[in-house]
């Protein structure tokens, strides 16, 4: 193969393995948050049922409060029975006792209530609690196996841009340039050519052109392309013997 063509085509290849690694980093960020994201919808999730628990306890209390209230109100009516003087005035405390006595019984039915609630959202909460342990457990794992891959690709990048480099620093000027140009218009400079077709734009190239390239003697641009053409030689075949 012609050493500039040679040089060009390690240069390619080197340009194509760091592309492929600096591509698998580009992703880690994304996949890092589908992680984050997971865990926090099962977080909200936890937060909700105990937010429900939180809410039916609060409901609860202020049910008891209320009793505890009208349970007092209920003793001050009764102690007025012993102090009133008319009948009306003693029909009139009972009303309001009986009023009351409504009252809590009305509020009792809503603490018990509120108290199978509870329990419902209890066992809601256990529930996520173990789930996002889960959650947790497996996200903390994936991040750690996602921060340990982005360590090896970073120190693959670093090797594949050194071999950039130094395949790119051994390439004369002229024909670097060349190869920059249209890597610049096509996103790569090189391309292999196999069966008369370029592989990068799928063109069929005349057949005094594919002559030449299969030399790998010159430096050939595709016609539809521009990219730089060479040949790849298949590998021998290997008879066995019957």
């Amino acid at each position: 193969m012609n050493a500039e063509l040679e040089k060009l085509v390690r240069l390619h290849h080197a340009e194509t393995a760091l592309k492929r690694i600096e591509s698998d980093l580009a992703e880690v960020p994304r996949l890092r948050k589908e992680i984050e994201d997971r865990l926090e919808r099962d977080r909200s999730r936890l937060d909700a049922a105990k937010a429900a628990l939180a809410g039916s306890q609060k409901a609860r209390k202020e049910h008891e409060s209320a009793v505890a209230d009208l349970k007092a109100k209920l003793s001050k009516y009764k102690g007025q029975l012993m102090e009133v003087k008319t009948n009306k005035e003693y029909t009139a405390v009972l009303h309001e006792i009986e009023g009351v006595e409504r009252d809590i019984r009305a509020r009792d039915d809503l603490t018990f209530g509120e108290m199978e609630r509870e329990e419902s959202f209890a066992q809601d909460v256990k529930r996520e609690e173990a789930g996002f342990k889960a959650v947790a457990a497996d996200a903390a794992r994936e991040k750690a196996e996602l921060d340990a891959r982005a360590a090896a690709l970073g120190a693959e990048a670093s090797l594949k841009r050194a071999d950039r480099d130094a395949a790119a620093a051994a390439i004369p000027e002229g024909a670097l340039a060349l190869y920059a140009r249209v890597a610049k218009q096509r996103g790569s400079g090189v391309a292999e050519a196999r069966d008369g077709m370029c592989q990068a734009c799928h063109v069929r190239m005349r057949l005094q052109i594919w002559v030449e390239v299969k030399k790998n003697e010159q430096l050939l641009q595709c016609e539809s392309c521009s990219r730089l053409l060479y040949y790849e030689p298949p590998p021998p075949t290997v008879s066995v013997e019957p």
